[in-house]
């Protein structure tokens, strides 16, 4: 990955640029909360600060919501200051309270396995050398070697009931069926907890997080002011990011969008992002992308002049895509999305982007028995696809010009497909005019 060099992205001259990296993130809607920001905007104007973020192992991989966090570090370094990444193999034991009930308790090998894959991640957003080098830690250092009568006394001492009660989460989960356990209500003793060994260990003094961790960041800063007085800590969080459609960020008709390219291919993470409704893909350029404010500007321009266009959502999808997977990948997302629709060379696409590109369009498959000797014919292969509803349809289809065959257009309703005729032995691309794509996969005899 090819990582921005301009502080926050951003390539005007000095004299126009915002007044601290503060207002920056302001300007692109990455401030909710601040423990305070007239103090916060002074600490970031001054000396380099250590600021850290936590990740919990409770998955895999990380998915898209991350990216909010992991950029937020990562326009914060550029501005010259330390990023601390935690990847928690102590708080990812429990899991962060959910409102949607209790979380299965994974086994500490799941977990530390975990650990690797997404301290793998994480290190592609930041720079681990250099004069404003990030630094990767792991709360169960600190954690592990802890007697349950030390935790209680050191640090559960003082955290007061009341306050603990009255957060969001936990206050929905007691009222709930299930209520919540001991096990999840102890998570915020657990971060607040984090904020105090960074403090000591690495001169901490700035939490970052999303919106729902408000309650869990403020458990770290009135634990410092509790047991260091003197110390000057801040907390930041950014909003929690919406679509205008009502529907949940980060989520597609197949599930949750990873940055695993094993869980969520390239093409398919490219789709999600060029999908991008109209009304909120400025919003999303200004929290993701590492353009200056005046070229979101200029996209904005364009989607109210040229919606049909869709040249932010092409430049969202192209630079997410390149962030996350690589600029090859992104290239090949981009050139298997113009194929598939007709406007480039099927044959260029290789046959990992091709087969992810037709699953994420639809596709079945079919046992290359059905073909036999002669082959399908292009009737048949409609139907097969869902592309027609029955064979009058299909013949509608091919009369009206409109059946397309790995990007040939067939005007014979009896022609024939062979497997011979597949791309990469197994592909066949069919569409329905312009926008109506399916596949045939070729199966095993």
């Amino acid at each position: 990955m090819t990582v921005p060099t301009e502080a926050a992205g951003d390539v005007r001259p000095p004299g126009e640029r915002p007044a601290s990296v503060l207002d920056e993130l302001e300007l692109r809607g990455l401030v909710a909360q601040t423990t305070g920001a007239d103090a916060l905007a002074t600490a970031l104007a001054g000396d380099p600060i250590t600021y850290y973020c936590g990740f919990d192992p409770t998955a895999p991989s990380l998915h898209i919501g991350n990216l909010v966090q992991l950029l937020t570090m990562r326009r914060l370094q550029l501005a010259g200051h330390l990023p601390l990444a935690l990847v928690g193999g102590a708080t990812g034991l429990i899991g962060d309270p959910r409102m949607s009930g209790e979380r299965v308790l994974n086994t500490p090998e799941t977990v530390a396995g975990w650990v690797d894959r997404i301290r793998a991640q994480v290190q592609r957003y930041l720079d681990f050398e250099g004069r404003y080098a990030a630094r990767m830690v792991n709360n169960l250092d600190w954690t592990a070697p802890m007697s349950a009568i030390d935790f209680l006394r050191d640090v559960g001492k003082h955290f007061r009931m009341g306050r603990m009660l009255a957060k969001e989460t936990v206050s929905a989960r007691l009222s709930s069926a299930d209520g919540l356990s001991f096990t999840e209500f102890s998570y915020q003793i657990l971060q607040g907890m984090d904020y105090l060994e960074l403090y000591r260990r690495h001169g901490c003094t700035l939490q970052t997080g999303g919106n729902d961790q408000w309650g869990n960041l403020t458990s770290g800063t009135e634990l410092i002011h509790k047991v260091e007085p003197q110390a000057a800590v801040h907390a930041m969080t950014t909003p929690l990011i919406t679509k205008a459609d009502g529907t949940k960020f980060g989520k597609t008709e197949s599930g949750t969008v990873w940055l695993d390219a094993e869980l969520t291919s390239p093409y398919a993470f490219y789709q999600f992002w060029v999908n991008t409704d109209d009304r909120d893909v400025g919003r999303y350029l200004r929290v993701f992308s590492f353009r200056s404010l005046e070229e979101l500007a200029a996209l904005d321009a364009a989607t109210a002049d040229r919606p049909q266009a869709r040249e932010a959502q092409r430049a969202l999808a192209t630079e997410m895509t390149e962030l996350v997977h690589g600029a090859g990948a992104a290239t090949a997302a981009v050139e298997a999305s113009a194929a598939l629709f007709g406007r480039g060379d099927l044959g260029a696409v290789d046959a990992a982007t091709l087969g992810a590109a037709l699953r994420e369009a639809g596709a079945v498959t079919v046992p290359a028995a059905e073909f036999g000797d002669e082959g399908r014919t292009v009737l048949q292969l409609l139907r097969d696809a869902g592309l027609a509803g029955s064979q009058s349809e299909a013949r509608r289809i091919v009369a009206e010009g409109g059946a397309n065959v790995n990007n040939e257009r067939i005007s014979d309703p009896e022609r024939r497909v062979r497997i011979a005729d597949s791309l990469h032995g197994r592909y066949l691309v069919l569409r329905r005019g312009r926008r109506m794509v399916a596949g045939v996969l070729v199966g095993e005899r």
